[in-house]
């Protein structure tokens, strides 16, 4: 059994999970204290919890993209040949978690700049507090949509700051 393998599975999959509950509650929380504090999930408002829902997921398939990167991260550490410490996992795995909820906060923001500029007269937000479900969709669609886009991007410039070994050019 490769038991160096195994004690890498075990950290990453506690890894993931700690990391996307933590993210994933604190991000629900500004939501409710930003744009909605007076609605609760018990005063069955569906366009709230389809416009929190499509955020959650949104957030979370950015996640997904950054999460390989801190696990790539700590598998150079246990590789032996880089010498990593555990303070540079923790800044690189801020630095990633980071720039994912820059990213995250920026294509909420165009999603919501880029309705305000097509729907003049008309507050979606509003819309959404007073359980306008067809608003609700459109918003959360279009915020997936534009996380589909991204994600790829996200996921390259965070790969791009993994710290791998240099390695020489042996073809020149």
């Amino acid at each position: 059994m490769q038991t160096k393998l195994l004690t890498l599975a075990f950290i990453e999959i506690a890894l993931a999970i700690i990391v996307s509950v933590l993210i994933l509650f604190i991000s629900f929380k500004i939501l409710q204290k930003v744009f909605f504090r007076k609605i609760s999930f018990r005063e069955n408002n569906i366009a709230f919890s389809v416009f929190a829902a499509g955020i959650i997921l949104s957030i979370g398939m950015i996640l997904a993209e950054i999460i390989p990167s801190i696990t790539n991260t700590i598998r150079l550490s246990m590789s032996g040949e880089n010498e990593i410490t555990f303070g540079e996992i923790i800044k690189y795995s801020g630095l990633y978690l980071c720039i994912g909820f820059i990213v995250a906060l920026i294509i909420n923001t165009s999603v919501f700049l880029l309705f305000s500029a097509l729907t003049k007269g008309v507050n979606e937000f509003k819309d959404i507090q007073q359980n306008n479900i067809a608003s609700a969709l459109i918003v959360t669609a279009t915020l997936i949509s534009i996380t589909l886009i991204a994600k790829d991007s996200i996921s390259l410039l965070i790969s791009a700051l993994v710290p791998y070994p240099q390695t020489s050019n042996f073809l020149m």
